[in-house]
């Protein structure tokens, strides 16, 4: 599926990241950060409610929507490629906000470029102790599987059929996110957590961070993962949502980001 981008590309040591910005030039820096297998329009409907008061940015991570790519997955690389975006871009002061596996990248963001000074973690758990994923998840770990699940949902029909519906950009992201993304989230990040949980990175960091966690995400399980990021001196705050709260209540999202943004 072709993707028309909707902002900039940035050329950052070879890799053209796809950007958008919205809001004032001279504003202070909200980063958004989407989740696997999503891209900048998985925060659609949160953009706009921080665009009066912030310069919001929201890239494509590698691997999604308009960037692509199949290499340098990882927290890790897609933080390096963020850092230089930033730097190109003159940000600083930047509130990281991540969901999901962008949780993962906003953090590993933080501990390499200065210019994060708070981070919010949405709709993502310190690592998969307490998580329950649908059965038979492993499976698109696997590259064949991936890259079959991939061609057969990018399949024109379907995406005809989803066109009027909530799902469209759903399917429209899944479609553009390489096949290797599965097995970078599910495999790889797996044991990274395991050795490295976001609520330890939190605690090392040092720098303020939020919470927000869904009360009714299937994913994780939000208490144990708040009493996790309370003792790692973290604020938590849950909504009465699952796991794209953004999505569903995108007027309290933008409310919490804005006032821990500006919160001297």
């Amino acid at each position: 599926m072709t993707r028309r981008p909707t902002g900039t590309v940035l050329d950052v040591d070879g890799v053209a990241l796809h950007v958008r910005e919205d809001g004032p030039t001279d504003a202070p820096v909200v980063l958004l950060v989407h989740g696997f297998s999503g891209s900048l329009h998985s925060y659609d409907r949160l953009a706009p409610l921080l665009a009066d008061r912030f310069r919001v940015l929201r890239p494509d991570l590698r691997g999604h929507g308009c960037t692509g790519g199949h290499t340098g997955l990882d927290a890790v690389s897609q933080a390096t490629t963020l850092a230089g975006a930033l730097k190109l871009v003159g940000a600083d002061h930047v509130t990281a906000v991540g969901h999901s596996f962008g949780a993962d990248v906003v953090l590993a963001l933080a501990s390499l470029s200065g210019a994060v000074t708070r981070t919010v973690l949405i709709g993502q758990a310190p690592d998969y102790t307490h998580a329950t994923f649908p059965p038979g998840n492993g499976l698109l770990a696997r590259p064949f599987v991936s890259r079959l699940l991939q061609r057969t949902v990018s399949l024109a029909p379907l995406g005809f059929v989803l066109r009027p519906t909530p799902l469209r950009q759903a399917h429209a992201d899944f479609s553009a996110t390489s096949p290797a993304m599965a097995h970078a989230v599910l495999t790889e990040r797996r044991h990274v957590l395991a050795t490295n949980p976001l609520d330890a990175q939190v605690a090392a960091l040092g720098l303020p961070t939020l919470a927000i966690l869904g009360r009714r995400d299937s994913l994780y399980d939000h208490a144990a993962s708040a009493t996790r990021y309370r003792a790692a001196g973290a604020g938590v705050h849950f909504l009465d949502a699952g796991h794209t709260p953004f999505v569903e209540r995108p007027a309290e999202v933008a409310s919490l980001v804005a006032s821990f943004s500006l919160d001297a």
